[in-house]
């Protein structure tokens, strides 16, 4: 099967492609410029465009003769919405069309569009299934009641966000919303929840509650780790069976020497 990968930042691209290739999948890489890694071409025919060159894609993957697509990795909310005078007559008049530019309004329209000429997208999960955290995945297990206490009201919150589309992690803390996340994306939620917060945070992030697993599925990593380090946050909890879990040995290696607790929940 020939698949095409329109691939933003982060490892999340990288781990299909490596998949695919491991899996002697044809795969096509649309690499977006200031975005992907350039170690993707390691793993397929890269080809590198701006995210403002709609119609260019379109027509190239008409031209390679790719139908099945699938997105990966972050290009940034505000990059979008900013950067509209940028964007080519095909990516604007789509823009333009949206009821509203929230994330999940964004996404589900691209893909929209592209079925619209005859692409298909695939969900990306039979090539990840092993990043996906499952239920009961501890680090650094706690028992303060407290503590417990803050993780289920911080996910219940988070799923409220997320259905609403504004985003989805939050901070809590003593049972007090701190920081949501918006357009700024999860990094700077969690930095301002300890700028706000103090030590000893508690992060939640969950995914929507009828996740289309072909795009924006919720992602965690060492990063993740080192943001909630610099704003002295003390526990991660994330949806099982929804999020993705990159660089596992890695960030595991991370949790324990950060002495942070991760903990998988089941919503």
């Amino acid at each position: 099967m020939k698949i095409g990968l329109i691939a933003g930042s982060g490892e999340l691209p990288k781990a299909f492609a490596k998949s695919a290739y491991q899996n002697n999948e044809d795969l096509t890489i649309i690499a977006i410029k200031s975005s992907a890694d350039k170690e993707l071409e390691r793993y397929g025919k890269t080809h590198w465009f701006s995210f403002t060159e709609a119609q260019k894609i379109i027509d190239f993957l008409k031209k390679e003769n790719v139908q099945n697509l699938v997105m990966l990795g972050k290009i940034e909310h505000s990059s979008i919405l900013f950067h509209f005078h940028k964007l080519d007559h095909r990516a604007k008049t789509f823009l333009s069309k949206l009821k509203d530019k929230r994330a999940k309004s964004i996404l589900h329209s691209i893909i929209q569009e592209l079925e619209s000429e005859g692409f298909k997208f695939i969900d990306p999960t039979p090539y990840l299934k092993e990043l996906l955290i499952p239920e009961g995945f501890l680090i650094n297990p706690v028992d303060d009641a407290e503590v417990l206490k803050d993780v289920e009201f911080g996910i219940k919150i988070a799923k409220e966000i997320a259905d609403l589309d504004i985003g989805q992690t939050v901070v809590v803390k003593n049972g007090v919303v701190i920081a949501v996340e918006g357009v700024e994306g999860t990094d700077k939620c969690i930095l301002r929840g300890g700028e706000f917060g103090g030590e000893n945070t508690v992060v939640c992030k969950t995914a929507r509650s009828n996740q289309d697993m072909r795009y924006d599925v919720p992602v965690i990593g060492s990063k993740t780790l080192e943001i909630m380090k610099k704003a002295k946050a003390k526990v991660l909890a994330i949806e099982a069976n929804k999020t993705f879990l990159l660089e596992k040995e890695k960030f595991i290696n991370r949790a324990k020497e950060y002495g942070i607790t991760v903990m998988s929940v089941k919503v």
